[in-house]
């Protein structure tokens, strides 16, 4: 019997084994959060409806199931204390994989299960959430901060890490969209330097989740160049709250929802968070020493009232004041080589006081039939914006530039060896500019599900459409000036008077109206052999302050070979993407107001590929790579220049002088280019649980004048070349940045987040003629890293080991210290000109922050 048994054991293996290795396989992974939190949920049941296949979700909220192929399934999530969710599977074939992410909601609330099938990347847009991004060590308190480490194409420009304004693809900060729940959301005009940016509009503690498109996107999105961020804020269902403090500031916010009439469907749902930003401790790493004083406060709400099943209010506000105060004493430069260093001392008198106060306020009204065929939605909405920002300065300083000894034998080493020059720098200004924005609109969407022979056959059309009013008003009175003495002679020099060196003194009123609409068909097609998108939009847009109305048609191309064994999707997109001018495109820099300027307008042609795979033997782990090329035709241009994170725009005047019989009575709109370039983007679970992100980009931003003979003329090169094209202010050739987390092997309550950042010199020009010699120099490169070490104090899971803990009242509590700049490196925002009299000028740098170290505290209750 024995001799019998054994061999057929090892038969029977054999043949199981090769079974296994024949039977075909598909995969479905994803990951279940919690509707109010947004945390993973941990133990819910997911299995195939039917069957013996099913798993339970990680401590991540993460579930993998291996299921068959070719069958059309159905998968059920479950938890004790949350409502069922449940999702329909198309066929899948052998080797492919599907995410399905679901929202699961308690079984007390009201709110809908949410079930996402992210089978191809939904037109073009980048997605997130913002839990892994909550510890990311950040300089300025601010969302946008994160956006260069997570977003393809994204650069955080001259403003460093003092600035949450982001570069897109050889694109400057006015060509970027940002809605909030569906509303536009407008920045300060004034701002000229990183340290004195506050807090920008989006809390990343109210934040649910969001959209990132670096161009080439619908639509249904709005005017601008380069790209668009959509933020929606969470729908909360209980009460919560958080706690935030560290030496740079603090937050607070608190959530939750009441009932408040007779059916379970009347429900009031509030968010309202508080911040507060001081940079001081920042700003004293500066070269420029003295008293600063940064106060930045914000304070927003936004509540939401369901009348019933298929009606829902929503209120949001915004109050957010921004001062800055700073007396400089003194300032101490040395730049230069190791045969040439030079060093620039200033001492100072006078003060700089600035006030940025905005203000937005919004109610939307959303009709959501309960529908399950052919469902719409139709949604109205009203804001407000009003911004009232106050500039004065009134400082001088009294400098001395000299030549450093720097022969290591000399008993003058590192000592002033010669005077360069000498001289007094005074700058008064006083300018105020108020801004008020309202709009109404009406946007809806319907979807049309088509009917096919197939069962396994799946299509779709999604119209969405909107109509939208805009009032402008502005009110700008500038009122500066600039002195310049050099070896105790006034620049520009006179024999018979004393000559300012600048004078600009102007009033500018506007009121304006804008119309503009949108209409877009999206059509989805899903079978056993692709999955497929086209979106196809037009919008259209007209300013009665300059008479312009456009078209600009949009599309979109996504798609997914289903039986193919790599999970592979391909997306192409294209179109036509015109701005319009806001107030600060139409004024130049000598506070003349052109309202002859017209849109900036660009075509985009984007190419990319998503491929999502796993790696590891053991414990496979999730990634996703995606790449894309793009090249986007500018024209209809209008000239500017960057000095720190201040945007100057060129007007007619300007190119004048270099332009012989330019029609003076006319647009700025002269001049044409183009951009070009690759975006990489690595992102997933290097270290198992702790998701990392690592991206690279390659650009070219070229551009030239209408009329202008561009010339170059390189270092010790006396005669200058003849070139078609010359860099953009952001022509950056590449960038490269890394979100990288770890933990401790044997305890993940010890975490560690890494911020790199490098990147190529941006270029600049001599200031007041850079036109035909046009940015014909370049910063130093850019590179930077912070660095965070995070502890968890306490969890609520630990409540039953734990009951006396002195956090047990709160869910969770984290402690991080990081450290800015740790390799204290001296990176560039921009540079100051000494000229003497005899029209020498040279480029001092304004560095930015050094090293510093931060301790923050986050507590959510």
């Amino acid at each position: 019997m024995r001799r019998f048994f054994i061999p057929f054991l090892i038969l029977l293996s054999a043949i199981q084994f090769l079974n296994a290795q024949s039977v075909e396989q598909a995969t479905i992974f994803g990951k279940v959060t919690d509707a109010l939190s947004g945390d993973p949920i941990e133990f819910v049941t997911v299995y195939i409806k039917n069957t013996n296949i099913a798993t339970e979700t990680n401590m991540k909220g993460e579930y993998v199931l291996k299921v068959p192929v070719n069958e059309r399934l159905t998968i059920i999530f479950t938890r004790i204390g949350y409502k069922e969710g449940n999702s329909r599977i198309n066929p899948l074939s052998n080797g492919a994989s599907r995410k399905v992410d679901v929202i699961l909601s308690s079984s007390e609330s009201n709110i809908e299960v949410i079930v996402t099938e992210s089978r191809i990347q939904e037109e073009g847009m980048i997605k997130e959430n913002v839990i892994e991004l909550k510890l990311l060590p950040t300089t300025t308190g601010n969302f946008e901060s994160v956006l260069p480490h997570i977003a393809l194409g994204t650069s955080s420009g001259t403003g460093g890490e003092l600035s949450s304004q982001y570069n897109v693809r050889g694109g400057n900060y006015d060509e970027n969209l940002v809605y909030v729940n569906d509303f536009e959301i407008y920045r300060p005009q004034l701002v000229r330097a990183g340290q004195q940016e506050g807090l920008t509009f989006p809390n990343i503690d109210l934040i649910r989740d969001l959209s990132f498109s670096s161009g080439g996107f619908e639509a249904k999105y709005g005017d601008k160049l380069s790209s668009v961020l959509d933020i929606h804020y969470k729908r909360p269902d209980s009460l919560r709250a958080s706690v935030g403090l560290s030496f740079l500031g603090g937050s607070a916010h608190v959530e939750g929802s009441f009932k408040a009439g007779k059916s379970n469907y009347n429900r009031i749902r509030y968010l309202i968070g508080a911040r507060y930003k001081t940079t001081k401790y920042l700003l004293g790493s500066l070269d420029v020493e003295g008293e600063y004083t940064p106060n930045f406060a914000d304070v927003q709400a936004y509540i939401t009232y369901d009348i019933n099943r298929n009606w829902q209010l929503g209120l949001m506000g915004n109050y957010n004041r921004s001062e800055y105060q700073f007396v400089p004493s003194t300032r101490n430069t040395a730049l230069g080589l190791i045969d040439f260093a030079l060093e620039l001392f200033t001492v100072f008198e006078g003060q700089e006081i600035d006030n940025f106060t905005t203000g937005m306020g919004g109610v939307s009204l959303t009709y959501l039939p309960d529908r399950d065929y052919n469902p719409y939605f139709l949604k109205f909405l009203a804001s407000s914006y009003q911004s009232n920002e106050v500039e004065r300065f009134d400082i001088i300083g009294d400098y001395l530039l000299g030549q450093i000894e720097t022969g290591l034998g000399s008993d003058d080493f590192g000592e002033v060896v010669a005077v360069l020059g000498t001289g007094t720098q005074q700058q008064y200004v006083r300018n105020y500019l108020q801004s008020n924005v309202t709009n109404v609109q009406h946007k809806g969407g319907l979807e049309l599900q088509l009917d096919t022979d197939d069962i396994n056959t799946t299509k779709s059309h999604f119209l969405q459409w909107s109509v939208k009013y805009q009032n402008e008003q502005i009110d700008d009175r500038i009122n500066e000036w600039e002195r310049l003495d050099s070896a105790g002679y006034s620049l520009s020099y006179d024999t018979s008077e004393v000559l300012l060196f600048s004078v600009l003194k102007t009033s500018n009123s506007l009121n304006s109206n804008r119309f503009t609409a949108y209409l877009q068909d999206t059509y989805t097609v899903q079978d056993s052999v692709k999955e497929m998108k086209i979106s196809l939009g037009v919008r259209a847009a007209y300013w009665d302050l300059n008479k312009e109305f456009f078209a600009t048609p949009r599309v979109q191309f996504l798609y997914k070979p289903v039986k193919w064994e790599k999970d592979i999707s391909f997306r192409l997109a294209g179109g036509l993407y015109f701005q319009s001018p806001f107030y600060r495109e139409l004024r130049d820099r000598s506070g003349f107001v052109n309202k002859k300027n017209l849109s900036q307008k660009s075509a985009h042609f984007v190419g990319g590929i998503t491929w999502d795979f796993y790696s590891g033997k053991k414990n496979p782990k999730k990634f996703r790579l995606i790449s894309e090329i793009y090249y986007k035709y500018l024209w209809d241009v209008i000239l500017y220049d960057v000095n720190n994170v201040r945007i100057q725009y060129m007007g007619i005047s300007d190119l004048a002088d270099h332009i012989p019989g330019l029609d003076t009575n006319q647009g700025a709109n002269l001049s044409k280019g183009y951009v070009a370039g690759l975006d990489l983007r690595l992102n997933g679970e290097f270290v198992p649980g702790a998701e990392s992100w690592i991206n690279l980009s390659l650009l070219r931003a070229r551009e030239s004048v209408d009329g202008v003979q561009h010339l170059k003329r390189d270092i010790g090169q006396t005669e200058a070349t003849p070139v078609s094209d010359v860099s953009r202010p952001t022509d950056q050739f590449l960038t490269f940045s890394m979100f990288f987390q770890d933990y401790l092997p044997k305890n993940e309550n010890f975490k560690m987040h890494l911020n790199f950042t490098v990147g190529t010199g941006l270029p600049y020009g001599l200031p007041n003629n850079n036109v035909i010699y046009r940015n014909t120099y370049e910063f130093p490169a850019y590179h930077r890293v912070d660095i965070g070490f995070s502890v968890q104090l306490w969890d609520k899971s630990r409540r039953a080991r734990k009951p006396n803990h002195p956090l047990r009242f709160s869910r969770s509590t984290w402690l991080s210290l990081e450290i800015f700049n740790l390799l204290k490196v001296a990176n560039v925002a921009s540079n100051t000109w000494i000229k003497t009299i005899y029209n020498t000028q040279y480029a001092i740098p304004n560095f930015l922050t050094s090293r510093r170290i931060n301790l923050r505290l986050k507590m959510d209750f």
